[in-house]
C-alpha cells in the first residue's frame, strides 16, 4: 500500500480536529498485503465541514456523506460515519443519518473482513472478529445473514467473489442464507448483476 496516501489525508483530517479511518477493501488488503486498489476512509467529520478544509474535493454524493479526492493522482473516496434505516428497494437504505461513532458505522457493513478499522496510528478497531475471520479465511455476514441478503442481494455475488477472490471459505450460516436468498438476485438492476459477474469471471 501507498501508505502515504492515508498519512496524508489522516494529518489533513487531524490538523482540523477531525479524526479518519482506513476501513473495508482497504484495511482488509492491507492486512492481507495485497495491492489495494480502492481507497476507502470514513470520518467524523461531515460532508459540510469536509467543505471548510477539502473545498476543492467531488461532493457529488455528499447527501450520502460521500466525498472524494485525489491524493498523489489516486481517488480515494471519504465517507462520514453513518447508521443507515431500513433498505427499501434492495439496494438502498431509506435514510442515512451521520454519526460520530464506529460502533454505530459497523453494523450498516456487509461482512466481517469488511469491518476492520484502522486509525491513524494503524490501531486496529474490530467490533464484529473481522480480523478473527480474516486470520481464519471466513467470508461471514455481520448480523442476520438473510437480513443482510434482503438488504442488498448484490451482496451475495460479493460473498462469491470474494470468496474466488481471496480464497477464502463462505462461513456456514453465511453459505445456507445465500442458497435461500439466491432468487432475490433476479429483483437487483441486470446492469448491477452483470457488472458483478464480470468483475468474478476476471477475478485471479
Amino acid at each position: 500500500m501507498n501508505k502515504n496516501v492515508f498519512d496524508r489525508v489522516a494529518l489533513i483530517f487531524n490538523q482540523h480536529g477531525y479524526r479518519l479511518y482506513m476501513v473495508g477493501g482497504a484495511t482488509r488488503d492491507y492486512l492481507l498485503d495485497r495491492p489495494i486498489l480502492d481507497y476507502d476512509f470514513v470520518t467524523d467529520a461531515t460532508p459540510d465541514e469536509m467543505r471548510v478544509f477539502l473545498p476543492e474535493a467531488d461532493y457529488t454524493f455528499a447527501r450520502f456523506g460521500t466525498i472524494r479526492i485525489k491524493v498523489n493522482g489516486i481517488k480515494v473516496d471519504i465517507t462520514t460515519l453513518r447508521v443507515e434505516s431500513e433498505y427499501v428497494d434492495y439496494r438502498h437504505p431509506s435514510k442515512v443519518t451521520f454519526t460520530r461513532s464506529i460502533k454505530e458505522d459497523y453494523v450498516r457493513r456487509d461482512f466481517t473482513i469488511n469491518a476492520i478499522y484502522m486509525d491513524e496510528e494503524y490501531n486496529i478497531i474490530d467490533y464484529c472478529g473481522g480480523l478473527s475471520d480474516l486470520n481464519n479465511k471466513l467470508i461471514r455476514f455481520i448480523g442476520d445473514p438473510d437480513k443482510r441478503i434482503k438488504e442488498d442481494p448484490l451482496r451475495i455475488l460479493r460473498a462469491e467473489r470474494f470468496e474466488k477472490k481471496l480464497g477464502f471459505k463462505i462461513e456456514d450460516k453465511t453459505f445456507k442464507a445465500i442458497e435461500r436468498n439466491r432468487h432475490l438476485i433476479d429483483e437487483l438492476n441486470p446492469l448491477k448483476v452483470q457488472a458483478e459477474l464480470d468483475k468474478i469471471k476476471n477475478e485471479i
